[in-house]
């Protein structure tokens, strides 16, 4: 299915954004669920405006090459393969859920995956609409994006900062965007209708809280040097420091943040400098160096190493799951976290040779909350792992591009 677009310019702003492009799409149906909402005048629950409620989650994957510039959605419920516009040179995808972002040297472009959830704590609402292109925010490879379901903070190489209106994204609109005041260390991250950043100041790097407009409202009383990664937890913000970890907390209107610390000290090649998980999970992981794999239990407060052949990916679906780690023998393993043995390995998936050391352009594990999924790139295959079963391969996905970069969306 082919998503085509119109995109023209709107607006601008300072700094970071210099030129934004707003896109009118008329995009593809996707007649796969009942629409969330009747004929009836009664607005039902949780109706949202062009989406469809279905009864489950609604998983999608985006896939990229960077070299031709092919990007697909694989649509995990009906095994449709969507085509969207081309995005040549990305080094990474990312995404909130929702949006993915191809983050390139000329910048970084948005596509709407039309899959997400929606958490109401006592009850959660699955969606699903139509896949396009949103447009480009013009800001360059090193740029880092984190959302919420208000705000999209974009954060580039120099440390400044933007917001995006994220009902505007959900119009298929990049239209305007807020310039926060002063520059920023890593990635501004929304958390609890704030947003949490560090400042340097005076040579020494200080968490800060700010509200939507950019104005500080508080700063703890604590440091981390050299801050590196960033995850949301359902315990709180994890951010990665030189010495271990900060969990960022708010409740009632208070903020704290509390230091998990390495238990030794850790050379800098195996620090913790990017986490992956299971989106909402309160574990984490990350690499170790080459031949190890760090998780953090944000519950807990503590760190685990796990010690591993040579890593190439890893993740885990949380408390109690395996930890699955991809190695260079092109095979996925999984490991129990509390012992560190091996206790399941797959097949070889990966069909090229393979590197030690995590990175955003290579094979990865996305997990959710009943299934894991591997790319190969030199295969041209994605394949669905169910990692309660003994890593057995639940489906494979063959594909007519190279899926070099892959981020999963409706969790």
């Amino acid at each position: 299915m082919t998503v085509r677009s119109s995109v023209t310019p709107r607006a601008s702003a300072t700094l970071l954004l210099t030129a934004l492009l707003a896109t009118s799409c008329a995009g593809q149906p996707d007649n796969d669920s009942r629409p969330a909402a009747s004929s009836s005048s009664a607005t039902p629950h949780g109706y949202v405006a062009g989406a469809q409620e279905a009864a489950e989650q609604q998983s999608r994957l985006l896939l990229n090459d960077p070299r031709s510039g092919h990007t697909r959605v694989l649509d995990l419920t009906t095994g449709k393969v969507h085509r969207t516009t081309q995005v040549r040179g990305a080094v990474r995808v990312s995404t909130d859920g929702r949006f993915g972002y191809f983050h390139a040297s000329g910048g970084t472009h948005v596509l709407d995956s039309g899959a997400w959830t929606v958490d109401h704590g006592d009850h959660v609402h699955y969606y699903r609409a139509t896949i396009r292109d949103v447009g480009d925010i013009p800001a360059g490879r090193d740029t880092r994006v984190r959302g919420d379901m208000a705000v999209t903070a974009v954060t580039d190489g120099d440390g400044r900062a933007v917001l995006l209106d994220r009902s505007e994204l959900e119009k298929g609109e990049v239209v305007s965007a807020r310039t926060l005041p002063g520059t920023y260390t890593g990635a501004v991250v929304p958390y609890a209708e704030h947003l949490l950043a560090f400042t340097n100041e005076d040579g020494t790097t200080k968490l800060t809280v700010l509200d939507r407009k950019g104005k500080r409202v508080h700063s703890p009383d604590t440091r981390c040097d050299e801050p590196r990664g960033d995850a949301v937890t359902g315990r709180g913000v994890v951010l990665g420091c030189a010495d271990g970890a900060l969990l960022v907390r708010e409740e009632g209107g208070a903020f704290t943040a509390q230091k998990i610390p390495y238990d030794d000290g850790v050379p800098a090649a195996e620090r913790a400098t990017a986490f992956r998980q299971r989106p909402g999970s309160d574990t984490l992981t990350a690499s170790a160096g080459n031949n190890a794999v760090w998780v953090l239990d944000a519950t807990e407060r503590t760190w685990a190493r796990v010690e591993t052949g040579p890593v190439v990916a890893a993740n885990t679906a949380g408390e109690g799951s395996v930890l699955l780690v991809l190695e260079t023998d092109g095979a996925l393993h999984g490991y129990d976290i509390a012992t560190g043995k091996q206790i399941a390995r797959t097949k070889r998936l990966l069909t090229g040779a393979q590197r030690a050391g995590t990175t955003e352009s290579g094979p990865v594990i996305e997990v959710d909350r009943s299934r894991a999924y591997v790319n190969d790139p030199d295969g041209k295959k994605v394949f669905e792992i169910d990692y309660n079963d003994g890593l057995r391969i639940a489906r494979s996905f063959d594909l007519d591009i190279e899926p070099v970069l892959m981020a999963e969306t409706g969790r």
